[in-house]
């Protein structure tokens, strides 16, 4: 399991119209939490840049994957790599706005890409993709279409999962209030 975390202080910055620096930084924190739980009893890996995310993702009982000046797209990349010469096989990617994600877990155990696009079939906020695809991350605007595509380039079976609980994701204030998990 592998979930990219931003600075807590710099994240979230969308919402700054209805959220003070303090409640974004918490809200990032908090969700990010959640989404590591959900993802239990998997080993989870935190890929950040942040010094205190790092101690945050260890004490959590994450391993934290190193990725400096990265990038969301060469994190990823650079945390699947890592996870590969792990020994993993698949890695789940989960990002850390999910808040009410449960039972990640679930999503393992198909050969190909799984993708979880958010609410608006726009964005990807879950991918599981195998280790060794070479598989080229591509979020932002616009990112499922092109992780479908990326799939479909490389030959790999596809599923679209489309689970209510992990298609929520906080960008926006119209994406206040944080629903509970299911």
């Amino acid at each position: 399991m592998l979930v990219p975390v931003k600075a807590f202080p710099a994240a979230k910055v969308r919402l700054a119209p209805v959220l003070a620096a303090a409640e974004r930084a918490t809200l990032a924190r908090t969700m990010a939490e959640a989404v590591l739980e959900a993802a239990r009893p998997l080993p989870c890996y935190v890929a950040c840049e942040d010094r205190e995310v790092a101690r945050w993702a260890t004490a959590m009982g994450a391993e934290v994957v190193w990725t400096p000046a990265l990038g969301l797209n060469g994190a990823v990349t650079r945390g699947v790599e890592v996870l590969a010469g792990a020994g993993f096989g698949h890695v789940i990617v989960a990002h850390g706005d999910l808040p009410a994600a449960t039972d990640l877990p679930r999503l393992s155990g198909f050969e190909g890409v799984t993708l979880v696009p958010d609410r608006r079939d726009d964005g990807t906020n879950v991918a599981c993709v195998p280790s060794e695809a070479g598989f080229v991350f591509a979020y932002g605007p616009g990112s499922f279409a092109r992780h479908r595509d990326e799939a479909r380039r490389r030959g790999l079976e596809l599923r679209v999962a489309r689970v209510r609980e992990l298609q929520w994701d906080v960008d926006i204030p119209e994406d206040l209030p944080v629903p509970a998990p299911v």
